[in-house]
C-alpha cells in the first residue's frame, strides 16, 4: 500500500464572514483578501511540511494547479515540484497537475515535466488533468465545447514528444508545429507514470484503462460516496478484459489523527470546518459551465465533485457526522487505521493521497497529525495489496548515479 502526502495549499486568512459575503472562492474572489506578506510565510510552511513528510517516509509528496482561488494558491505546481525535486530524496514528487489543455503549445509541459525528471533522477510522477471548470473555463476562458478534444491532441502531442527521438513536425487540429525536439528528456522511460486526476466523468475511466494510467479520484464529498466511482472505474477496466491491480487507482481523503478522538474534534475539526465552508464555498454558475461535462456523464448521473452539489455537503455537519458519513478520516490512530482499512480495502485502491493539512490548520498541528499517521497508521497498512505489482510508481536512478546537492550554508559574516 502506498500513501502520499497531498497538499492543497489553502488561504488560511479568509474572514469569518466570508460565506456570507462573498459568492465564490473560485474565479471572481475579490483580490484584496490577498497579503502576499503573509504569503510568503504560507508558502514556506506549506512547503516545510512536505518536505517534512518525505523526511517521515510517505511514498510521494504531491502538489496541484489551480487558478483564481483561495482554494489552492498553485497556479504553477511545477514550481513547487522543482523546489521539492532539489529538497528531498527517495520519494516520487507527484505533480498531480498540469492542466494540459491550457497549454499552447503543450511541448511547454513536456520541457518542464522532463526537466523535474531529470532534476529528480527519474522520481517525477505526471499528472495530466482536464482541469475544473471554474479553472479551464471561466479563469482560462477555454471553450469547454472543445476542451476535451484540445486535452486529447495536448495529450497525444506531449507522448510522442517524450517518446520519439526524432525531430518532427505537427499539423493537429490545435496544434500546428513544424519542429518538435524537446531537450531535455526525461530519465524515466518510455516516460514518467501518467496519472489522470478525475472528479466525476466516464470518459476519463475510458481514457486510463485504454491506457494503463493511473486514475486518481479527488473528492471532498467522502469516500462513502465515492463507491459508486471507483466501482465504474474498476468495472471499466474489467469490461475492457484487462486485468485487476489496485495501483492503478487513486483516492485523496481528508485526515486527522490526534491522541485521542476528543482532541481530533476539539482541537482539528475547526480548520476542517474552515474548508468546507469557505474554501469549498464556490459560485454554482462557475462549477459546470454548459458543455464541460460530456452527455454520457450526465446520463450517468455523475456530478462535479469540487464545486458541484456534493461537495458542500459537509456544510453544517457535526464532527461525528462528517467521521461517520466518511468526509473525514479521524480519531485517535486505531480509529483512523481501521477507519482508512475499510477506504482502501472498499475502493480497492492502492494509492491514497492523504490530506492531512486541512484548511487553515497550523503548521505545528499539521506536524503532530502527520507524524501520527506516518509513525503509527501507515505500518499497519502497509501489507495490503501485497500480492500485486505496482507499475505505476516511479523507476529513478539507482543511488550510485544520484546527484548530491550542496549542503544549505549559512552566510560567513563579513
Amino acid at each position: 500500500m502506498k500513501f502520499h502526502w497531498f497538499n492543497l495549499m489553502p488561504y488560511p486568512y479568509l474572514p469569518d464572514d466570508f460565506r456570507q459575503k462573498y459568492r465564490s472562492v473560485w474565479v471572481d474572489v475579490d483580490s484584496r483578501l490577498y497579503d502576499p506578506v503573509k504569503g510568503h510565510r504560507i508558502y514556506h510552511d506549506y512547503l516545510d511540511l512536505l518536505e517534512f513528510a518525505a523526511e517521515l517516509g510517505f511514498d510521494g509528496i504531491g502538489v496541484n494547479e489551480h487558478h483564481a482561488n483561495a482554494y489552492g494558491l498553485m497556479p504553477s505546481p511545477a514550481l513547487m515540484a522543482a523546489t521539492l525535486a532539489r529538497r528531498t530524496r527517495n520519494v516520487s514528487i507527484v505533480l498531480l497537475g498540469m492542466s494540459i489543455a491550457l497549454y499552447n503549445p503543450p511541448t511547454r509541459v513536456a520541457e518542464e515535466m522532463a526537466m523535474l525528471d531529470v532534476i529528480s533522477g527519474g522520481r517525477l510522477i505526471a499528472g495530466f488533468p482536464v482541469g475544473t471548470s471554474m479553472d479551464t473555463n471561466y479563469a482560462f476562458g477555454a471553450n469547454p465545447a472543445t476542451l476535451r478534444e484540445r486535452y486529447q491532441e495536448n495529450h497525444d502531442l506531449i507522448i510522442r514528444a517524450w517518446t520519439d527521438p526524432d525531430v518532427f513536425a505537427w499539423n493537429g487540429r490545435f496544434n500546428k508545429l513544424r519542429y518538435v525536439n524537446i531537450w531535455p528528456r526525461p530519465i524515466q522511460k518510455p516516460h514518467p507514470p501518467i496519472w489522470i486526476p478525475g472528479g466525476g466523468s466516464i470518459e476519463t475511466w475510458d481514457f486510463c484503462a485504454a491506457r494503463g494510467y493511473n486514475y486518481s479520484y479527488l473528492s471532498f464529498s467522502g469516500f462513502k460516496r465515492a463507491a459508486q466511482l471507483m466501482n465504474g472505474f474498476h468495472d471499466r477496466v474489467a469490461e475492457l478484459g484487462l486485468p485487476f491491480n489496485p495501483y492503478q487507482a487513486s483516492f485523496a481523503q481528508q485526515i486527522i489523527v490526534a491522541e485521542s478522538d476528543a482532541e481530533a474534534e476539539e482541537s482539528y475539526f475547526q480548520h476542517a470546518k474552515y474548508f468546507f465552508e469557505r474554501c469549498l464555498h464556490i459560485y454554482p454558475g462557475f462549477a459546470d459551465a454548459p458543455g464541460y461535462r460530456t452527455e454520457a456523464t450526465i446520463r450517468a448521473g455523475l456530478r462535479a465533485q469540487v464545486g458541484g452539489v456534493s461537495s458542500g455537503g459537509a456544510v453544517g455537519k457535526s464532527y461525528r457526522q462528517c467521521v461517520d458519513e466518511g468526509f473525514l478520516v479521524a480519531g485517535n490512530p486505531d480509529q483512523v487505521t481501521e477507519q482508512m482499512e475499510h477506504l482502501i480495502t472498499s475502493l480497492r485502491v492502492g494509492h491514497v493521497f492523504c490530506l492531512l493539512h486541512i484548511g487553515d490548520m497550523p503548521r505545528e498541528k499539521c506536524e503532530k497529525s502527520t507524524r501520527l499517521f506516518a509513525e503509527k497508521v501507515m505500518p499497519r497498512l502497509r501489507h495490503l495489496w501485497q500480492e500485486y505489482e505496482d507499475h505505476w510508481s516511479p523507476r529513478p536512478l539507482p543511488p550510485h548515479l544520484m546527484a548530491e546537492p550542496r549542503p544549505i550554508r549559512q552566510p560567513i559574516n563579513a
